[in-house]
């Protein structure tokens, strides 16, 4: 089957001067699993397998900036250089298995100091500073606390927001040391970028503040110091939250112009997600049904003049290719699908039609598994 003929799904794309083998990508997971912000063989292992399961574009999950842009102890970071090496040899082996390593860089801000989701999302306490995991003070654009009872953070004052762009843009460097394609700043889900961008949290009365352009102003300052250093021949994705989930007021009318505005800064890619600012992890006033986000990819990919990624409980290879082929979205994002089933490209691309789907997986899978093809058909001719 000619590359025409292909799926869009399995059809390769190229942004900038990247080229992933086809539109499925591993959507960033947060694993709660880091060591003093650095990956381990636990992250080889989990990241390794959607490569070697076909997928176009892995994400490693959300890399803080800096080590108080963490959500617990136990998340990522690309803070230091010692950082570098530890990426680099995931990065050889997801690009030696046919796929684009890609990174989301990010910062909790008042989401800071907490555990994990299994422990509730809960603020560290003292109790937990007895067994030498002791609450820091959380950063956002004002002093409004995360939830009832979590402590309020610190607002940032102008000189601190320089020196946290700042951060973004070392994280870049140290992203192009480590190997990766693709960079994507995280504005979505409550954190630091949402924090400014959401009149709920920003309460300021400065530039970064009030209007919209004001809101706007930390995450394209972000995007700008990101796409200076970032070579020009890879690309930029942004992750935004299309709408603020309760109480929103942020709306998809200020996610268009956020996009627009990014595009002009050298974005390429906007995945749209939702939700994030009030409640825990990405609570969104959008019923959670298959493909609850492709509206909002749809609708920024048309009005702000963006490549997209849909993402939201993508599950099946025909409604992915759907999305597709209606315009909806230029990718595919998949995360809570892989870890149930690490080969999804697979499988989606058997299910498509696509003659040699065995090929996306590496050849001491495929030649045994084409064997057994063979075999059965042998047998079934034979009866």
């Amino acid at each position: 089957m000619t590359d025409a003929c292909k799926p869009l799904l399995f059809a390769p794309i190229t942004v900038r001067n990247v080229t992933a083998r086809n539109r499925v990508i591993v959507s960033p997971m947060c694993q709660y699993s880091s060591v003093d912000g650095g990956p381990t063989d636990y992250h080889l292992v989990h990241l390794g397998q959607f490569a070697l399961g076909g997928a176009g574009i892995v994400f490693c999950e959300e890399t803080s900036v800096e080590e108080r842009g963490r959500k617990s102890y136990h998340c990522a970071g690309i803070y230091r250089d010692a950082h570098i090496p530890q990426y680099r040899r995931i990065n050889d082996f997801i690009r030696s298995a046919g796929a684009v390593p890609a990174i989301q860089i990010g910062h909790s801000g008042r989401k800071g100091s907490g555990c994990a989701p299994w422990e509730g999302y809960r603020s560290l306490t003292e109790e937990d500073a007895e067994h030498g995991c002791p609450p820091w003070q959380t950063v956002s654009a004002s002093a409004v606390a995360a939830a009832s009872g979590s402590p309020a953070p610190h607002a940032l004052e102008r000189t601190e927001i320089a020196q946290a762009v700042a951060h973004w843009r070392e994280a870049a460097l140290r992203a192009i040391e480590a190997g990766y394609d693709i960079i994507e700043v995280h504005a979505a889900h409550g954190y630091l970028i949402h924090q400014f961008l959401s009149p709920i949290t920003n309460r300021r009365d400065d530039a970064y503040g009030g209007s919209l352009e004001g809101r706007m102003r930390f995450c394209l300052e972000i995007v700008e110091a990101v796409r200076a250093v970032w070579p020009a021949d890879r690309p930029v994705f942004m992750r935004v939250s299309a709408v603020d989930g309760a109480n929103s007021q942020w709306s998809v009318e200020d996610t268009v112009l956020l996009a627009r505005a990014a595009r002009e800064r050298g974005v390429d890619v906007v995945t749209t997600s939702s939700g994030g600012i009030n409640g825990p992890g990405t609570a969104t006033l959008t019923p959670r049904l298959p493909g609850y986000h492709v509206p909002y990819a749809e609708r920024v990919r048309r009005e702000a003049g963006v490549k997209t990624v849909a993402v939201g409980l993508i599950t099946e290879a025909q409604h992915a290719e759907d999305i597709l082929q209606q315009g909806q979205a230029d990718f595919i994002a998949i995360a809570r699908e892989f870890l149930w089933n690490p080969h999804w490209p697979a499988h989606a691309a058997r299910e498509l039609g696509v003659a040699n789907y065995l090929d996306l997986l590496p050849q001491c899978y495929s030649w045994w598994l084409r064997r057994r093809e063979e075999i059965r058909e042998f047998t079934r001719k034979a009866q």
